[in-house]
């Protein structure tokens, strides 16, 4: 068998409603707890406890702690984009409008220090085991920006651009979270970087 094959993971089936609901609730808690205290207060016992489920069942679903928080910041980010598309940027320029929606989520994340900082470190501490949840945030993250941008099928350009962005955008929260960085200044950061959608071709 080759080497890729034996690592290669299968898409898991999909969850029934009863399922579905059951880690609605194992990520509001984890939620809950994260906001409450950070990173070390997600414990897989109070989470399996808050949740109202076993907590061999807690780990079928995330099998570690870091799985679970990533796992919890691609739900927020899921809900933010809700929110979003109910109430979308109103820049006239996509590199405006992403600059916006950016600075939107960030102050989503601002109003909850602990929650961010726990997600931000599980994404942190996520190998390579974690791949296809973290892989998961960036597609939400992805599909956020092009929103905003207004892009149903975007060219390498500006998927690059896109890239680019994200990265500055999430190293623009790590610096905020470690106090190097003020909110003034990230914002200049963001509506910076978000200058190259300019550079990539027509975005209205």
């Amino acid at each position: 068998m080759p080497a890729e094959a034996s690592t290669s993971r299968t898409p898991p089936p999909p969850l029934t409603e009863r399922q579905e609901a059951r880690r609605r609730r194992i990520l509001h808690a984890s939620a809950r707890l994260a906001g409450r205290g950070g990173f070390d207060a997600v414990q897989m016992r109070e989470v399996a406890e808050s949740s109202q489920v076993a907590l061999g069942t807690l780990y079928r679903y995330f099998p570690s702690k870091v799985h679970l928080l990533v796992a919890t910041m691609q739900d927020q980010l899921e809900r933010m984009h809700g929110t979003l598309r109910r109430k979308p940027p109103a820049g006239d320029t996509a590199a405006e409008r992403v600059a916006e929606t950016l600075m939107r989520a960030f102050r989503a994340l601002q109003r909850e220090p602990h929650l961010a900082d726990a997600m931000v470190r599980a994404l942190t501490f996520a190998d390579r085991s974690v791949s296809p949840d973290v892989d998961q945030v960036s597609r939400q993250t992805t599909a956020i920006i092009l929103d905003a941008m207004g892009l149903d099928d975007p060219s390498p350009e500006q998927l690059s651009a896109v890239r680019v962005i994200e990265h500055t955008w999430h190293s623009a929260l790590v610096t905020w979270l470690s106090g190097r960085a003020s909110i003034a200044q990230v914002k200049i950061d963001i509506e910076t970087v978000c200058r190259l959608i300019d550079l990539t071709g027509p975005a209205r």
